[in-house]
Protein backbone atom coordinates (compact mmCIF):
# COMPACT_ATOMS: atom_id res chain seq x y z
CA UNK A 1 0.00 0.00 0.00
CA UNK A 2 1.40 3.39 -0.97
CA UNK A 3 2.14 5.91 1.77
CA UNK A 4 1.14 9.57 1.35
CA UNK A 5 4.14 11.88 1.03
CA UNK A 6 5.14 13.86 4.08
CA UNK A 7 4.45 17.57 3.66
CA UNK A 8 7.21 20.11 4.27
CA UNK A 9 6.61 23.00 6.64
CA UNK A 10 5.78 26.43 5.17
CA UNK A 11 8.61 28.88 4.63
CA UNK A 12 7.41 31.30 7.31
CA UNK A 13 7.76 28.56 9.92
CA UNK A 14 11.10 27.39 8.58
CA UNK A 15 12.56 30.89 8.65
CA UNK A 16 11.89 30.97 12.40
CA UNK A 17 14.36 28.12 12.86
CA UNK A 18 17.79 29.02 14.25
CA UNK A 19 19.84 26.32 12.48
CA UNK A 20 22.57 26.86 9.91
CA UNK A 21 20.26 26.44 6.94
CA UNK A 22 18.10 29.37 8.05
CA UNK A 23 20.70 31.67 9.61
CA UNK A 24 23.52 31.66 7.05
CA UNK A 25 21.74 33.88 4.52
CA UNK A 26 18.94 36.45 4.59
CA UNK A 27 15.27 35.91 3.91
CA UNK A 28 15.76 36.85 0.25
CA UNK A 29 17.70 33.61 -0.32
CA UNK A 30 16.21 30.16 -0.78
CA UNK A 31 18.64 27.86 1.10
CA UNK A 32 19.14 24.55 -0.68
CA UNK A 33 22.74 23.98 0.36
CA UNK A 34 23.41 22.37 3.76
CA UNK A 35 21.89 18.92 4.40
CA UNK A 36 18.97 19.90 6.62
CA UNK A 37 15.42 19.02 5.60
CA UNK A 38 12.24 21.07 5.89
CA UNK A 39 9.81 18.53 7.33
CA UNK A 40 8.25 18.38 10.80
CA UNK A 41 9.92 16.02 13.24
CA UNK A 42 8.62 12.50 13.57
CA UNK A 43 5.94 12.63 16.30
CA UNK A 44 7.76 10.10 18.49
CA UNK A 45 10.85 12.33 18.47
CA UNK A 46 8.84 15.43 19.38
CA UNK A 47 7.19 13.53 22.22
CA UNK A 48 10.48 12.20 23.59
CA UNK A 49 12.22 15.58 23.54
CA UNK A 50 9.20 17.46 24.94
CA UNK A 51 8.91 15.01 27.82
CA UNK A 52 12.62 15.38 28.57
CA UNK A 53 12.39 19.18 28.69
CA UNK A 54 9.32 19.09 30.94
CA UNK A 55 11.06 16.85 33.44
CA UNK A 56 14.35 18.79 33.25
CA UNK A 57 16.13 15.76 31.86
CA UNK A 58 19.20 17.60 30.56
CA UNK A 59 22.07 15.87 32.31
CA UNK A 60 24.81 13.51 31.20
CA UNK A 61 24.18 10.61 28.86
CA UNK A 62 23.95 7.36 30.89
CA UNK A 63 26.43 4.49 30.54
CA UNK A 64 23.95 2.42 28.51
CA UNK A 65 21.59 4.84 26.75
CA UNK A 66 19.81 2.15 24.71
CA UNK A 67 20.95 3.41 21.30
CA UNK A 68 22.79 0.16 20.48
CA UNK A 69 19.67 -1.91 20.99
CA UNK A 70 17.49 0.62 19.16
CA UNK A 71 19.79 0.69 16.14
CA UNK A 72 20.14 -3.10 16.03
CA UNK A 73 16.35 -3.49 15.95
CA UNK A 74 16.06 -0.81 13.23
CA UNK A 75 18.78 -2.45 11.11
CA UNK A 76 17.03 -5.80 11.29
CA UNK A 77 13.63 -4.32 10.47
CA UNK A 78 14.65 -1.97 7.67
CA UNK A 79 17.71 -3.67 6.12
CA UNK A 80 17.41 -7.31 7.16
CA UNK A 81 20.79 -6.89 8.86
CA UNK A 82 21.47 -8.74 12.10
CA UNK A 83 23.63 -6.59 14.36
CA UNK A 84 24.85 -7.60 17.80
CA UNK A 85 24.29 -4.64 20.16
CA UNK A 86 27.34 -5.76 22.12
CA UNK A 87 29.47 -4.84 19.08
CA UNK A 88 28.26 -1.21 19.02
CA UNK A 89 29.72 1.91 20.63
CA UNK A 90 28.40 5.45 20.34
CA UNK A 91 29.70 8.99 20.02
CA UNK A 92 28.62 12.52 19.10
CA UNK A 93 28.35 12.31 15.33
CA UNK A 94 29.46 10.28 12.34
CA UNK A 95 32.57 12.31 11.55
CA UNK A 96 33.74 12.08 15.17
CA UNK A 97 33.32 8.34 14.90
CA UNK A 98 35.25 8.23 11.63
CA UNK A 99 38.20 10.15 13.11
CA UNK A 100 38.35 7.96 16.20
CA UNK A 101 38.24 4.72 14.22
CA UNK A 102 40.87 5.96 11.77
CA UNK A 103 43.15 6.80 14.69
CA UNK A 104 42.95 3.15 15.71
CA UNK A 105 43.45 1.52 12.31
CA UNK A 106 46.09 3.75 10.70
CA UNK A 107 49.30 5.34 11.91
CA UNK A 108 50.29 8.99 11.46
CA UNK A 109 51.41 9.54 7.89
CA UNK A 110 49.58 6.50 6.49
CA UNK A 111 47.46 7.07 3.41
CA UNK A 112 43.67 6.65 3.44
CA UNK A 113 41.69 6.24 0.22
CA UNK A 114 38.76 8.58 -0.38
CA UNK A 115 36.53 8.46 -3.46
CA UNK A 116 35.69 11.95 -4.71
CA UNK A 117 33.49 13.69 -5.43
CA UNK A 118 32.71 13.08 -1.79
CA UNK A 119 31.38 14.76 1.35
CA UNK A 120 33.91 17.54 2.09
CA UNK A 121 34.63 16.59 5.75
CA UNK A 122 36.09 13.29 4.51
CA UNK A 123 39.26 15.15 3.52
CA UNK A 124 39.42 16.93 6.88
CA UNK A 125 38.79 13.87 9.05
CA UNK A 126 41.60 11.91 7.39
CA UNK A 127 43.97 14.76 8.17
CA UNK A 128 42.58 15.13 11.70
CA UNK A 129 43.43 11.48 12.28
CA UNK A 130 47.03 12.23 11.26
CA UNK A 131 46.77 10.43 7.93
CA UNK A 132 47.16 11.53 4.32
CA UNK A 133 44.37 11.59 1.72
CA UNK A 134 44.77 9.23 -1.25
CA UNK A 135 42.27 10.21 -3.94
CA UNK A 136 40.72 7.44 -6.05
CA UNK A 137 37.80 9.16 -7.80
CA UNK A 138 34.53 7.48 -8.63
CA UNK A 139 34.16 6.29 -12.21
CA UNK A 140 31.26 7.61 -14.27
CA UNK A 141 30.41 4.84 -16.74
CA UNK A 142 27.77 6.91 -18.51
CA UNK A 143 24.81 5.51 -16.58
CA UNK A 144 25.98 5.57 -12.95
CA UNK A 145 28.93 6.26 -10.69
CA UNK A 146 30.84 3.34 -9.28
CA UNK A 147 33.88 2.68 -7.15
CA UNK A 148 37.15 2.36 -9.05
CA UNK A 149 38.04 -1.00 -7.53
CA UNK A 150 41.15 -1.41 -9.65
CA UNK A 151 42.35 2.03 -8.58
CA UNK A 152 41.64 1.26 -4.93
CA UNK A 153 43.60 -1.98 -5.22
CA UNK A 154 46.56 -0.12 -6.72
CA UNK A 155 46.46 2.39 -3.86
CA UNK A 156 46.36 -0.34 -1.20
CA UNK A 157 49.08 -2.34 -2.95
CA UNK A 158 51.22 0.81 -2.88
CA UNK A 159 50.78 1.16 0.87
CA UNK A 160 47.48 2.89 1.67
CA UNK A 161 46.14 1.39 4.89
CA UNK A 162 42.41 2.16 4.83
CA UNK A 163 39.47 3.12 2.65
CA UNK A 164 36.97 5.73 3.81
CA UNK A 165 33.75 4.65 2.12
CA UNK A 166 30.56 6.69 1.65
CA UNK A 167 27.68 4.19 1.46
CA UNK A 168 25.27 5.50 0.14
CA UNK A 169 27.50 8.03 -1.54
CA UNK A 170 27.23 11.79 -0.94
CA UNK A 171 26.88 13.82 -3.18
CA UNK A 172 25.98 11.47 -6.05
CA UNK A 173 23.35 9.45 -4.17
CA UNK A 174 24.92 6.23 -5.44
CA UNK A 175 24.00 3.02 -3.60
CA UNK A 176 26.90 0.60 -4.02
CA UNK A 177 25.68 -2.91 -4.84
CA UNK A 178 26.48 -5.97 -2.75
CA UNK A 179 29.02 -7.48 -5.15
CA UNK A 180 30.95 -4.20 -5.41
CA UNK A 181 31.14 -3.97 -1.63
CA UNK A 182 32.13 -7.64 -1.33
CA UNK A 183 34.93 -7.13 -3.86
CA UNK A 184 36.10 -4.00 -2.04
CA UNK A 185 36.25 -6.08 1.14
CA UNK A 186 38.24 -8.82 -0.60
CA UNK A 187 40.71 -6.24 -1.89
CA UNK A 188 41.12 -4.70 1.56
CA UNK A 189 41.58 -8.13 3.14
CA UNK A 190 44.29 -9.05 0.61
CA UNK A 191 46.27 -5.98 1.58
CA UNK A 192 45.61 -6.01 5.32
CA UNK A 193 43.68 -2.73 5.11
CA UNK A 194 40.55 -1.49 6.87
CA UNK A 195 37.33 -0.07 5.43
CA UNK A 196 35.53 2.62 7.41
CA UNK A 197 32.01 3.08 6.04
CA UNK A 198 29.90 6.20 6.60
CA UNK A 199 26.30 4.93 6.25
CA UNK A 200 24.36 7.96 7.45
CA UNK A 201 22.13 8.06 4.33
CA UNK A 202 21.20 4.37 4.56
CA UNK A 203 17.57 4.89 5.72
CA UNK A 204 16.88 7.04 2.64
CA UNK A 205 17.21 4.57 -0.24
CA UNK A 206 14.72 5.09 -3.06
CA UNK A 207 12.66 2.58 -5.06
CA UNK A 208 14.77 0.59 -7.49
CA UNK A 209 17.83 0.45 -5.22
CA UNK A 210 18.71 -1.80 -2.30
CA UNK A 211 21.01 -0.74 0.50
CA UNK A 212 23.69 -3.24 1.50
CA UNK A 213 25.40 -2.50 4.82
CA UNK A 214 29.13 -2.85 4.18
CA UNK A 215 29.58 -5.19 7.15
CA UNK A 216 26.87 -7.46 5.74
CA UNK A 217 28.51 -7.80 2.31
CA UNK A 218 30.37 -10.99 3.21
CA UNK A 219 32.90 -12.49 5.63
CA UNK A 220 35.76 -10.31 4.39
CA UNK A 221 33.66 -7.18 4.98
CA UNK A 222 32.89 -8.27 8.52
CA UNK A 223 36.60 -8.87 9.10
CA UNK A 224 37.93 -5.55 7.75
CA UNK A 225 35.02 -3.18 8.25
CA UNK A 226 33.74 -0.51 10.62
CA UNK A 227 30.40 1.21 10.01
CA UNK A 228 29.45 4.57 11.49
CA UNK A 229 25.91 5.85 11.17
CA UNK A 230 23.23 7.95 12.82
CA UNK A 231 19.55 8.89 12.70
CA UNK A 232 20.58 12.49 12.19
CA UNK A 233 20.37 12.74 8.40
CA UNK A 234 17.11 10.91 7.79
CA UNK A 235 15.33 12.46 10.77
CA UNK A 236 16.96 15.94 10.65
CA UNK A 237 18.68 15.65 14.04
CA UNK A 238 22.12 17.08 13.22
CA UNK A 239 22.04 19.45 16.19
CA UNK A 240 21.46 16.57 18.61
CA UNK A 241 24.70 14.65 18.89
CA UNK A 242 24.47 10.87 18.61
CA UNK A 243 26.03 8.30 16.25
CA UNK A 244 26.86 4.60 16.48
CA UNK A 245 30.05 2.72 15.59
CA UNK A 246 29.25 -0.83 14.49
CA UNK A 247 31.49 -3.89 14.07
CA UNK A 248 30.83 -7.50 13.07
CA UNK A 249 33.87 -9.54 14.11
CA UNK A 250 35.73 -10.31 17.30
CA UNK A 251 38.87 -8.57 16.04
CA UNK A 252 37.20 -5.33 14.94
CA UNK A 253 35.10 -5.26 18.09
CA UNK A 254 38.28 -5.54 20.13
CA UNK A 255 39.63 -2.54 18.21
CA UNK A 256 36.70 -0.25 19.02
CA UNK A 257 36.77 -1.37 22.65
CA UNK A 258 40.11 0.42 22.80
CA UNK A 259 38.36 3.74 22.22
CA UNK A 260 38.57 6.03 25.27
CA UNK A 261 35.34 6.32 27.25
CA UNK A 262 35.45 10.03 26.47
CA UNK A 263 34.39 9.14 22.92
CA UNK A 264 31.05 7.93 24.29
CA UNK A 265 30.74 10.87 26.70
CA UNK A 266 30.56 13.17 23.64
CA UNK A 267 27.15 11.71 22.87
CA UNK A 268 24.35 14.16 23.71
CA UNK A 269 21.49 12.99 25.90
CA UNK A 270 18.94 14.62 23.60
CA UNK A 271 20.68 12.95 20.66
CA UNK A 272 20.20 9.56 22.30
CA UNK A 273 16.57 10.25 23.22
CA UNK A 274 15.81 11.43 19.68
CA UNK A 275 17.78 8.58 18.09
CA UNK A 276 15.99 5.95 20.15
CA UNK A 277 12.64 7.44 19.12
CA UNK A 278 13.70 7.65 15.47
CA UNK A 279 14.82 4.04 15.35
CA UNK A 280 11.65 2.81 17.08
CA UNK A 281 8.90 1.07 15.02
CA UNK A 282 6.43 3.90 15.66
CA UNK A 283 8.60 6.22 13.54
CA UNK A 284 8.55 3.90 10.51
CA UNK A 285 5.37 5.43 9.00
CA UNK A 286 6.94 8.89 9.23
CA UNK A 287 10.09 7.64 7.48
CA UNK A 288 7.99 5.99 4.77
CA UNK A 289 6.17 9.29 4.22
CA UNK A 290 9.49 11.13 3.99
CA UNK A 291 10.75 8.64 1.42
CA UNK A 292 7.59 9.12 -0.64
CA UNK A 293 8.11 12.90 -0.59
CA UNK A 294 11.77 12.65 -1.55
CA UNK A 295 11.02 10.21 -4.35
CA UNK A 296 8.54 12.68 -5.83
CA UNK A 297 11.00 15.55 -5.45
CA UNK A 298 13.94 13.77 -7.12
CA UNK A 299 11.74 13.22 -10.19
CA UNK A 300 10.31 16.74 -9.99
CA UNK A 301 13.85 18.13 -10.02
CA UNK A 302 14.56 16.25 -13.24
CA UNK A 303 11.48 17.80 -14.84
CA UNK A 304 12.35 21.29 -13.60
CA UNK A 305 15.93 21.09 -14.83
CA UNK A 306 14.77 19.87 -18.23
CA UNK A 307 12.41 22.84 -18.48
CA UNK A 308 14.57 25.62 -17.04
CA UNK A 309 18.20 24.43 -17.23
CA UNK A 310 18.18 22.01 -20.15
CA UNK A 311 21.98 22.00 -20.46
CA UNK A 312 22.41 20.83 -16.85
CA UNK A 313 23.34 17.19 -16.29
CA UNK A 314 21.58 15.39 -13.46
CA UNK A 315 21.23 11.72 -12.64
CA UNK A 316 18.46 10.56 -10.33
CA UNK A 317 20.09 9.66 -6.99
CA UNK A 318 19.55 6.17 -5.60
CA UNK A 319 19.32 7.54 -2.08
CA UNK A 320 19.02 10.68 -0.02
CA UNK A 321 17.77 14.20 -0.67
CA UNK A 322 20.87 15.61 -2.37
CA UNK A 323 21.28 16.10 -6.12
CA UNK A 324 24.65 16.34 -7.87
CA UNK A 325 24.18 18.63 -10.86
CA UNK A 326 26.69 19.63 -13.54
CA UNK A 327 25.96 23.18 -14.73
CA UNK A 328 29.32 23.73 -16.43
CA UNK A 329 27.61 24.25 -19.80
CA UNK A 330 26.40 27.66 -18.58
CA UNK A 331 29.89 29.11 -18.21
CA UNK A 332 29.53 30.08 -14.55
CA UNK A 333 33.06 28.96 -13.70
CA UNK A 334 34.51 26.13 -11.68
CA UNK A 335 32.50 27.14 -8.62
CA UNK A 336 29.10 28.32 -9.88
CA UNK A 337 27.31 28.36 -6.50
CA UNK A 338 28.45 31.83 -5.33
CA UNK A 339 27.31 33.49 -8.56
CA UNK A 340 24.02 31.61 -8.48
CA UNK A 341 23.41 32.82 -4.92
CA UNK A 342 24.35 36.43 -5.65
CA UNK A 343 22.38 36.75 -8.87
CA UNK A 344 19.40 34.45 -8.32
CA UNK A 345 19.00 34.31 -4.54
CA UNK A 346 19.37 30.51 -4.37
CA UNK A 347 22.04 29.03 -2.11
CA UNK A 348 23.45 25.72 -3.38
CA UNK A 349 26.44 23.77 -2.11
CA UNK A 350 29.81 24.52 -3.74
CA UNK A 351 30.84 21.70 -6.08
CA UNK A 352 34.64 22.06 -5.76
CA UNK A 353 34.44 21.43 -2.00
CA UNK A 354 33.70 17.78 -2.91
CA UNK A 355 37.00 17.51 -4.77
CA UNK A 356 38.41 18.58 -8.11
CA UNK A 357 35.70 16.46 -9.77
CA UNK A 358 33.18 19.03 -8.50
CA UNK A 359 34.31 21.79 -10.86
CA UNK A 360 31.26 23.23 -12.59
CA UNK A 361 28.90 21.35 -10.25
CA UNK A 362 26.47 22.27 -7.52
CA UNK A 363 24.75 20.11 -4.93
CA UNK A 364 21.04 20.79 -4.53
CA UNK A 365 19.10 19.85 -1.40
CA UNK A 366 15.64 18.76 -2.54
CA UNK A 367 14.42 17.89 0.96
CA UNK A 368 11.95 20.73 0.81
CA UNK A 369 8.45 21.59 -0.38
CA UNK A 370 7.86 21.06 -4.12
CA UNK A 371 6.93 24.72 -4.52
CA UNK A 372 10.24 25.81 -2.97
CA UNK A 373 12.16 23.51 -5.30
CA UNK A 374 10.18 24.84 -8.25
CA UNK A 375 10.87 28.48 -7.38
CA UNK A 376 14.55 27.79 -6.82
CA UNK A 377 15.07 26.14 -10.22
CA UNK A 378 13.00 28.82 -11.95
CA UNK A 379 15.21 31.51 -10.39
CA UNK A 380 18.40 29.79 -11.54
CA UNK A 381 16.83 29.23 -14.96
CA UNK A 382 16.19 32.95 -15.26
CA UNK A 383 19.88 33.56 -14.60
CA UNK A 384 20.77 31.13 -17.37
CA UNK A 385 18.53 33.03 -19.79
CA UNK A 386 19.80 36.46 -18.78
Amino acid sequence: MSVPPLRALPLEQLRARSSSKWRTYGDDVLPLFVAETDFPLAPAITAALTAAVLRGDTGYTPPDPGIAQAFAAFAQRRFGWSVDPARIRWTGDVMQGVVEVLRLVVRPGNRVVVTPPVYPPFFDTVEEAGAVVERVPLVDDGSRWRLDLAGIERALAAGARAVLLCNPHNPTGTVHDRETLAELARIAARHGASVVSDEIHAPLVHPGATFTPFLDAGPDAAAVGYAITSASKAYNLAGLKCAVIVTSSADTTAVIRRLPWEVEWRTGLFGVLAGNAAFAPESDPWLDGLLAALDENRHLLAELLAAHLPEARYRLPDAGFLAWVDVSAYGWGDNPAPRIRRESGVALHHGPLFGAEGAGHVRINFGCAPEVLREAVERVGALARA
